[in-house]
């Protein structure tokens, strides 16, 4: 079932009709980066709210139980520990947050096996991202609001799952295969863009072993409930020191520097040493957490992530045909770069050195 079929359409209809917004005008705002797209929906008297419509078309998200053989089997959300872009994922995991006092849309329905809910319209244009592009001035105090948030929600206690009704949605551990996964997109897809192809042979024996010493650092620090996709394009300043959480479905058992890397190591915008610097502090002073230390867990895990993403962009890129991801790419290099010259790092620094030069050029 996909956005545009007949059968969707009256289904959808159907839903609206059920929960009080069949007479609403609709304004589509485009498909997400996943296989969701969200419409605006306002009636006569000026109310508004926010259909997310998100069809279950997705390779399934991971059981609890599962081994990574059948991970491997089920494809590439059950490899990651992704959410499929499930309603009930979205759904349970913003209701918890709501529960702990942090800002999430408040779901007015939803239906799971539908792909469909009704959320809370917070509006356009409340991304700190773009109150940054409109007020430089805000980043600093955005990024150490961004910052505490993160503070106070890794001190709280990581659910097994979260409840919602009659629905549960696990949170999982973000594990060695779902690391593995995500890292290969380097060996895969980075060395393409010096007009190269995946590393193969002795190369990817030592590329595997370089990767799975990482992630065993990875595999030693301590965890916390993380958001795995924290950072500015999804995080809505609302005034009053007030941020809003969007695209937290994906929520695991992960790590401290796993949300700060995304906070502060943004591969869509330049994040300056003064914004990055100040939220890295404030999170520091909020835990008791020690500087050296988080300065390891967020060069070991932010590398780990900057693999990943730098091999995303070039796929996009050379498989793909989408040429802007280019225009990101430069960023994404420094970024992985910067990562590697942790000294934690110096075994897969050399490796990244000798099979994709490039990176340590564009820093």
């Amino acid at each position: 079932m996909n956005f545009n079929s007949n059968s969707r359409d009256a289904l959808i209809a159907d839903f609206l009709a059920r929960h009080g917004w069949g007479g609403a005008d609709l304004k589509p705002l485009g498909q997400d980066a996943s296989t969701r797209r969200y419409v605006r929906m306002v009636r006569a008297d000026g109310s508004a709210a926010m259909l997310m419509d998100a069809p279950r078309i997705e390779a399934d998200p991971c059981p609890p139980d599962a081994d990574d053989a059948t991970r491997n089997a089920m494809g590439w959300n059950a490899q990651t520990r992704l959410a499929a872009s499930r309603v009930d994922a979205f759904v349970l995991i913003a209701h918890h947050l709501r529960l702990l006092g942090f800002e999430a849309p408040e779901i007015f329905a939803h239906d799971t096996e539908a792909g469909l809910a009704i959320l809370q319209d917070y509006g356009d244009g409340r991304e700190l991202a773009r109150q940054i592009e409109q007020d430089p001035a805000l980043e600093v105090p955005a990024y150490m609001l961004a910052a505490g948030m993160l503070a106070k929600l890794h001190q709280q206690p990581i659910p097994e799952a979260v409840i919602y009704g009659s629905e549960q949605w696990p949170i999982l551990d973000f594990d060695r295969l779902a690391l593995s996964s995500n890292a290969d997109l380097y060996a895969d897809w980075l060395p393409v863009e010096a007009g190269g192809g995946a590393l193969t042979g002795l190369a990817r024996v030592r590329w595997e072993s370089e990767r799975d010493a990482l992630i065993e650092q990875a595999m030693s620090f301590p965890r916390v409930f993380t958001l795995r996709d924290y950072h500015a394009e999804n995080l809505l300043w609302l005034g009053d020191d007030r941020i809003a959480l969007l695209d937290f479905q994906d929520a695991v058992k992960g790590w401290d520097a796993w949300d700060m890397a995304m906070l502060t190591q943004d591969a869509r915008r330049d994040v300056s040493h003064e914004a990055s610097e100040a939220a890295i502090r404030h999170y520091l002073d909020q835990t008791g957490k020690t500087r050296e230390a988080f300065d390891e867990r967020l060069a070991v895990i932010g590398a780990l992530n900057a693999l990943r993403i730098a091999g995303v962009f070039s796929r996009l890129q050379h498989r793909d045909g989408k040429a802007r991801y280019g225009t990101f790419q430069p960023r994404q290099l420094k970024l992985l770069a910067c990562n590697l010259s942790h000294p934690a790092l110096e075994p897969m620094a050399a490796f990244v050195r000798e099979t994709t030069p490039f990176v340590f050029k564009e820093s």
